[in-house]
């Protein structure tokens, strides 16, 4: 590994309600990933992300935050936390948390401290409380989960909420709320946390009563530069941790702005995990990524799947490949066969490019989207919010099958959300048997990768223009086959790892090796 860890780390994403489950009462705890450390060491990830871990009435899934500095006591106790990160750090993986400062959860102590104050309090400051107009909310703006982004409190009122109404947007405007993310900062790396990820991290910096109806609150504001610059500050106070960022943004220009010397260490490409599996859409965003990220001399990120996103397995399976927030595409036929052959050629290509690399949690097991989840037990917001349109993103986090032929396959008590009957051969058990499984393909992946890939540069190679190809600077080729045909391998190099098998010199159509 570099000096600077996090440049070309492999960094393993965990939403722990869905890992596994220690305690058996079926939702997944610090219990059940303690006890799977081994499994991610064996897999060869550089570092574990895990999402919201603290108090929360999981409204969103633990992205609706009571209190910072606590453990939700259905995944453990603030020492199971600390025991955590000891044990994770004795195996050499690295642990980053998950913080959420756009919003709380409206049974935080703060929120409930300004429903009680009444208007004009200097407690509704730290929020955005307003009062309306025209018989309604202040404005027209919309929630991210849908319905309006105002909710009216007993006294008239109203709050703002970019996403559910249980979660408040805080003003950033407000001294008391700059500090105290600043304190929460420095709690968790005073407990030895190695990364920050900051949750929509671009919309922090708002104002309703400036803005005529019909702006988009989505858009991101130079006011939250400065707040990064703080971060920053006190992150660098701390040797070896960085922050990411998520931000969703469609202008490169405005998205490096994150990553200038004195902000963000990385933000998560978007634009990479939403492209369809198509030559000339991958090389222009690998391009663009590439062309964003170098000048600065911040390291590229490149992530297939998350908690948020339809799984590749799935995706890769449909007609239409790409991903988008607005239409999932619940419901559109899917080859199952041809999405696993395209997911692990998308793998190699991902580990391959120069820059960190996400893993999401199951992804390494080639698990589909479930989308058959009955409409009773859906528990995404998005899913009543959207008048029952939308099904949302229980489907890609079912939890995971470690062992067995039967639901809840090793994972622990009955899962919180139904598994499928048909996950036998796709449990970690089964594949660690089987030599050309999803799983070997990784944990084969992730060991050369840490040899021979990582941080760095590519050079292209022109091998056609339904093939993806370059060389790294140790050495190592990787060719991406994404046309319907078979193609040449280049000449007086031996294949290292192949997504699938290959015949001679001829790469088959959807497959990827790495050729040295």
């Amino acid at each position: 590994m570099q000096e600077a860890w996090w440049r070309g780390a492999a960094i393993y994403q965990v939403y722990l309600r869905s890992f596994a489950d220690g305690n058996g009462d079926g939702l997944g705890d610090l219990a059940g990933l303690r006890g799977r450390l081994d499994y991610l060491s064996k897999l060869g990830i550089d570092a574990i992300w895990l999402n919201p871990w603290y108090p929360s009435p999981m409204s969103d899934g633990g992205y609706d935050v009571a209190d910072y500095r606590s453990i939700e006591p259905i995944f453990g106790t603030l020492a199971e936390a600390e025991k955590l990160i000891q044990e994770a750090h004795e195996r050499d993986i690295k642990i980053i948390i998950d913080v959420v400062p756009n919003h709380s959860s409206d049974q935080s102590a703060w929120f409930q401290e300004a429903l009680a104050a009444g208007p004009g309090s200097p407690m509704r400051e730290r929020f955005w409380f307003r009062s309306g107009h025209r018989e309604g909310p202040p404005n027209d703006w919309q929630s991210i989960f849908g319905g309006p982004a105002w909710t009216q409190v007993p006294d008239g009122e109203w709050y703002l909420h970019l996403f559910a109404p249980e979660q408040p947007d805080f003003n950033w405007n407000s001294p008391a709320v700059r500090e105290e993310f600043l304190d929460v900062l420095r709690f968790w790396l005073d407990r030895g946390v190695d990364g920050v990820r900051i949750d929509s991290a671009a919309v922090l910096i708002k104002d309703p009563d400036a803005e005529p109806d019909g702006l988009d609150p989505y858009t991101d504001r130079d006011g939250v530069h400065e707040i990064y610059r703080e971060w920053r500050r006190v992150s660098d106070t701390y040797p070896g941790r960085f922050l990411i960022g998520e931000v969703w943004l469609p202008d490169q220009e405005r998205f490096a702005r994150y990553l200038r010397p004195d902000e963000l260490h990385t933000a998560f490409n978007f634009d990479f995990l939403s492209c369809p599996w198509d030559p000339a859409a991958l090389r222009r965003v690998i391009d663009d990524t590439l062309a964003t990220h170098v000048p600065i001399g911040a390291p590229p990120t490149w992530v297939l799947s998350n908690h948020d996103v339809t799984r590749p397995v799935t995706r890769y399976g449909r007609p239409d490949t790409s991903f988008d927030h607005g239409d999932r595409k619940h419901g559109m036929t899917s080859d199952r066969e041809l999405g696993v052959r395209r997911a692990r050629a998308a793998a190699l290509l991902a580990m391959a490019l120069p820059g960190g690399v996400y893993v999401y949690q199951g992804e390494e097991l080639g698990l589909p989207e479930v989308e058959d989840i009955p409409d009773a037990l859906l528990q995404d917001p998005i899913w009543a919010r959207s008048g029952h349109t939308d099904r949302g993103r229980d489907g890609c986090r079912v939890p995971l099958p470690w062992s067995g032929d039967a639901p809840p396959y090793g994972y622990g008590g009955e899962p919180w959300l139904p598994q499928p009957a048909d996950w036998g051969p796709l449990t970690v058990e089964a594949q660690e048997a089987d030599p050309s499984s999803m799983l070997n393909l990784y944990r084969t992946a992730l060991r050369i990768r840490r040899e021979s890939l990582g941080d760095g540069t590519l050079t292209w190679l022109p091998l056609g223009e339904e093939v993806l190809a370059f060389t790294r600077d140790s050495g190592l080729t990787c060719v991406v086959n994404l046309g319907r045909e078979p193609v040449r391998l280049p000449e007086h190099q031996r294949i290292r790892l192949a997504s699938d098998e290959v015949d001679g010199d001829l790469l088959p159509a959807d497959t990827a090796v790495w050729l040295v």
